[in-house]
């Protein structure tokens, strides 16, 4: 167990996440702007778009590449300032960093290092969708892009079928049409709202039951990424007579199971967990690292 007060005091540096805009620099905060001002660095996703945000607000604090394709070794650099007492803020290209993009991974090591972590409030695609969408907003989840091919699209859709509340997706101009068609094959006709543009002048918004949706995109020339809140459903799923093994058992013990009954390491019991469950790899990895540092 370890209890962070954020705001005493620390031996290490500070790892703060900075929302940034998703469309409209006006919803930068001035408290976002403060951080990235007084920060020692700016981890960024991309850092020539981080520049742009840095030029507008006069915002001189060095920048410091971290995305995908260099999250390992450039995790490392920001953990080791981070230990030697240095501030460091994590930007996305736009809205929330730690949400479909490797920011995460990055909030894993500094946790496993006892570094403060500290969010703050801003700009998100997926809530400022959800709560404009006229759907239930009570009980949601949100999954982000779905995987591109298409057997393994439909094999999380599946997993999703019978989930009962607002389901939150993230889907790219090129793909949508296929994931529209197969949201209706297997979801059935649901309603959706779909939003794309957000905060931009042309902000749009397309609400109705998918076939409509289906029928729309046939239509029409596909632009700008998009966000979709698909309505949960109202079936029940068959129960089934047989429980599995590792239905009592959280993620971590999961995991854990297979690290000490047939010895192996965390990243292939990951996998193993994650594939018993039918559930993402990352989402079986962070669970388990996190109730281990609990």
């Amino acid at each position: 167990m370890w209890q962070q007060n954020s705001y005493q005091s620390h031996e290490t540096g500070v790892l703060y996440l900075v929302p940034t805009p998703i469309g409209n620099l006006e919803d930068m905060t001035f408290r976002a702007i403060r951080i990235l001002k007084e920060a020692d660095y700016i981890g960024a996703e991309d850092t020539r778009q981080t520049k742009k945000l840095c030029n507008y607000f006069e915002i001189q604090t060095p920048l410091f590449s971290y995305h995908e394709h260099n999250k390992e070794v450039s995790g490392m650099k920001l953990i080791d300032l981070l230990k030697e007492g240095k501030t460091v803020a994590l930007v996305s290209d736009a809205g929330t960093p730690a949400i479909s993009d490797p920011g995460y991974e990055l909030v894993v090591s500094a946790l496993q290092e006892k570094i403060p972590v500290v969010p703050l409030p801003g700009a998100n695609a997926a809530l400022s969708s959800l709560i404009a969408s006229g759907l239930n907003t009570k009980d949601f989840y949100f999954y982000g892009f779905l995987p591109r091919g298409k057997k393994e699209k439909k094999e999380q859709l599946e997993r999703l079928k019978y989930y009962s509340f607002t389901m939150i997706f993230y889907e790219s101009p090129h793909r949508l049409k296929e994931t529209l068609s197969l949201m209706h094959e297997i979801l059935g006709d649901r309603n959706v709202s779909m939003a794309r543009e957000l905060t931009k002048k042309y902000e749009e918004f397309i609400r109705g039951p998918l076939r409509k949706m289906m029928e729309w995109s046939k239509e029409t020339e596909i632009r700008g990424e998009f966000c979709l809140v698909v309505e949960g459903s109202s079936e029940k799923r068959e129960e089934t007579a047989e429980s599995q093994w590792w239905d009592t058992l959280t993620l971590a013990e999961h995991v854990q199971h297979y690290i000490d009954e047939e010895e192996l390491k965390s990243k292939e019991a990951v996998k193993r967990a994650a594939a018993d469950r039918n559930l993402p790899k990352r989402e079986v990895y962070q669970a388990y690292h996190i109730e281990n540092e609990n």
